[in-house]
């Protein structure tokens, strides 16, 4: 189910005034679990901090690089959302087996840096050997704890969050955590992008693990970042791309 911008407005009061073009479920519906099967790069009962599930890296490949997600993902469209300029410092957070890495490292150039972050040894591992299998020189992955990205302050300038940000505990500490590495108007308007799940996607996350694009913007804005819910080609998942400070207040500093 999928509606036109006027019900999105009404269904997101204060998120949207500045959006345009967006079509998102307004109600989550009332589905049975067993009516939503795992997505090809999503398992069925997740637990990305605990770890267990992504331990075989191997398998996880398989699954989260399979070629027809290129046609659901658009990593290109998601990119282009993200604004990256040449020579930016890109940080992917749940990283997993690194399928955005090729994107994001042509996003930033020889003179930008991508840093992989995971929670998972094996997928750090697994991303550490695509890295050196497909020379991309500028991509570091590391290894983090589930609560902490561990970014010093004011180091990043674009940070990519794809299904992700669902398995966070408390996600208003940890946005607060992101926003205070973001680093400001250094080449564009800095910013976290959320790629997440629609509600009525025929799969991902279980229904009640599935959040609402105003639930995440509201903790996007908690922790001091202004959300906006972008409108996007993606046929099962939304983009709310937070800036830090707002694109007004960037374009006034440079």
């Amino acid at each position: 189910m999928r509606f036109r911008l006027t019900a999105l407005i009404v269904g997101f009061p204060g998120l949207l005034d500045t959006v345009a073009g967006c079509s998102h479920p307004t109600q989550p519906p009332v589905v049975a679990p067993t009516a939503h099967p795992a997505h090809p790069a999503h398992p069925a009962h997740p637990d990305h901090h605990a770890g267990h599930h992504f331990q075989d890296a191997a398998h996880w490949a398989a699954e989260f690089d399979a070629p027809e997600r290129l046609a659901w993902q658009k990593p290109d469209d998601v990119i282009q959302l993200m604004a990256i300029a040449p020579g930016e410092r890109v940080a992917d957070l749940g990283a997993g087996t690194g399928y955005f890495l090729p994107y994001l490292s042509r996003a930033v150039g020889p003179g930008g840096k991508v840093l992989a972050l995971d929670v998972e040894p094996a997928m750090v591992d697994h991303m550490r050997k695509r890295v050196a299998r497909e020379q991309l020189a500028n991509v570091e992955p590391r290894l983090v704890s589930g609560n902490d990205p561990s970014l010093p302050a004011e180091s990043f300038d674009k940070i990519l969050i794809v299904d992700t940000w669902h398995h966070l505990g408390d996600r208003v500490a940890y946005a607060r955590k992101l926003a205070a590495a973001l680093a400001g108007c250094r080449t564009s308007p800095a910013s976290v992008t959320v790629v997440d799940f629609v509600a009525d996607s025929p799969f991902g996350p279980p229904p009640e693990m599935r959040l609402a694009p105003q639930v995440v913007a509201d903790e996007l804005r908690a922790a001091g970042l202004a959300p906006q819910l972008r409108a996007e080609t993606l046929p099962y998942q939304y983009v709310i791309v937070a800036t830090k400070p707002s694109q007004a207040e960037c374009s006034a500093h440079r």
